[in-house]
């Protein structure tokens, strides 16, 4: 099981919600708020859903609301699937 990098996610974030005009996502994003990056709860909502299905991986709602930085959802989504795959 491939890890769920900062790239993916970027992908993701593009696919579900756009870029910002000004935004260089292509730049150390790991630790901006997303809000900096321009995304509001809906676009990161949106985001989710899809990392849910493409991942096969169920986010809780209470922690994923409290991750506010890439990294910090990245983390959230690897170890989720660390936990799916070894209960498995």
């Amino acid at each position: 099981m491939a890890e769920f990098t900062i790239a993916e996610l970027v992908r993701l974030l593009r696919e579900c919600a756009g870029e910002e005009e000004g935004v260089d996502l292509d730049g150390e994003v790991g630790d901006m708020p997303f809000d900096e990056l321009g995304y509001d709860s809906l676009a990161l909502f949106n985001t989710i859903g899809r990392i849910e299905r493409e991942y096969t991986v169920e986010l809780p709602e209470d922690v994923v609301w409290q991750t506010a930085t890439p990294g910090a959802l990245v983390d959230l989504v690897n170890s989720s699937r660390t936990s799916t795959a070894a209960a498995d």
